[in-house]
């Protein structure tokens, strides 16, 4: 007799990117996230923009026009809708909504390493056994920001986390931190693109594979059905219960009329597309906020840069140059994408239930180098938070006088996922397990409750 596991093993091989139905279908159901009392909170979703790299507080958000040469910006500061916060003058649109946002000026944690400090800020965990840079992601690992909201979200057509356009990677390494680690693969980010030159394929990709359409696809399915129902009597044991239900979920997202519209842009508007900015970034702003639109819970927007028939360029890490960062790959269309997620969101009534935030894995040294580019700084970088019940028009904390360390209200790694998971109604002392049902709080860290208002 053909068992209900031989079935989909050997029907069920419908490529899902990376994973196949078989993975998906084995993928650890042990999940138990604990459910107690929940805060109040008011978002819905959370689109994460994460620039990779480090983005210079001391060259757009915390400038300080006053500071020596060789430590003040090169660029000068603009004021912005809000008297009292005053931004980088390549940020001109974002400067017309911080009566939107609030900008945390001191957050600090203590690694100038990307790999350490990437898994730091997308876990809340410090990792001592990361090898750099073969830094590969493992499923004993903690899970990050976009798993731990998945496992507390209801089922859905797509993934509750979803990462475009791609998680962070290169040179055959997809970093640790960026996706379900021991929650296992049920809650990891839906990648629609794998990272450049890595080994791993993406995780939930949604496309059908070329040799499969969706006929056979309906067809296969009807007939794994009749299989599951003739065996069902004699599989009734705790090892296979939940099966189906990741058989559907995988046979909805890859066949889900919603699902492709979602990430279908020729939908939108030719006039609002040009808002958002007809590269990269833009539309993947656009993405973004469709997927939240049609019920996905958390977006991250890793942002990099892949020139044609070119390694993968980490574009915020300005090492050589500030002039850098009025690229086509960097202000420029972070201000614009940025301006027009904020308008859109607003129009459409989704502000105030979408958690919109954005950070890196650390900030730039306050001096500059000899080539007027800054280097890695983890003791002091800013975030920008906006919507989901924030209260707009604010700067928290501050720097020193040369943005090098915090000077009032330091803000770890930890307290900015708590914020997240805050906005959701999620509380840090709540718990997940690993999967040796060993007992984990979300974060050790605190909401900043005075973003919110």
């Amino acid at each position: 007799m053909l068992h209900r596991r031989d079935a989909m093993l050997r029907l069920g091989q419908v490529g899902l990117g990376a994973l196949t139905l078989p993975e998906l279908l084995r993928g650890e159901r042990s999940q138990a996230a604990e459910r107690p009392r929940r805060a109040a909170g008011t978002a819905k979703s959370c689109i994460l923009v994460y620039l990779w790299g480090g983005p210079p507080q001391q060259d757009m958000w915390d400038m300080k026009p006053a500071a020596p040469t060789g430590i003040r910006s090169l660029f000068r500061p603009i004021h912005t809708v809000v008297p009292g916060i005053d931004v980088c003058e390549h940020m001109p649109l974002f400067a017309r909504h911080t009566d939107k946002t609030a900008i945390v000026r001191s957050l600090t944690h203590s690694s100038n390493i990307h790999e350490a400090s990437v898994y730091h800020t997308m876990t809340g965990r410090l990792n001592p056994g990361l090898v750099s840079p073969r830094n590969m992601r493992r499923r004993d690992e903690f899970p990050n920001v976009g798993s731990v909201v998945s496992a507390f979200s209801p089922p859905s057509v797509f993934p509750a986390a979803v990462t475009i356009p791609r998680p962070i990677g290169h040179d055959g390494v997809t970093y640790a931190g960026t996706y379900g680690g021991f929650l296992g693969p049920r809650h990891d980010p839906m990648e629609l693109l794998a990272a450049p030159m890595s080994s791993n394929a993406p995780t939930h990709g949604v496309t059908l594979p070329p040799n499969l359409d969706e006929v056979r696809l309906v067809a296969r399915r009807g007939l794994l059905r009749v299989l599951e129902d003739n065996d069902r009597a004699l599989q009734s044991s705790r090892s296979t219960a939940g099966f189906e239900s990741y058989w559907q979920k995988a046979f909805a997202m890859v066949s889900s009329p919603a699902a492709k519209q979602a990430c279908n842009l020729d939908r939108e508007d030719p006039r609002l597309r040009d808002r958002y900015g007809r590269n990269e970034y833009g539309e993947s702003f656009l993405l973004a906020r469709r997927l939240v639109e049609a019920g996905v819970r958390l977006v991250t927007i890793t942002w990099m840069w892949i020139p044609p028939g070119a390694r993968v360029q980490n574009v915020w890490d300005n090492h050589d140059s500030t002039n850098r960062l009025i690229s086509n790959q960097n202000l420029p269309p972070l201000d614009r994408g940025f301006a027009a997620l904020m308008e859109d969101l607003t129009q459409r009534g989704l502000l105030g239930d979408t958690l919109v935030t954005m950070f890196g894995e650390f900030g730039r040294t306050p001096r500059l180098n000899a080539t007027s580019g800054r280097d890695h700084w983890g003791m002091c970088q800013s975030a920008v938070f906006a919507g989901g019940g924030i209260r707009g028009g604010q700067v928290y904390g501050s720097s020193d006088a040369d943005a090098a360390y915090p000077k009032t209200q330091p803000v770890s790694p930890e307290d900015v996922l708590a914020t997240i998971y805050h906005a959701f109604g999620l509380e840090p002392d709540m718990l997940l397990h690993d999967q040796l049902g060993r007992p984990h709080p979300l974060v050790n860290g605190r909401p900043i409750a005075g973003l919110f208002a």
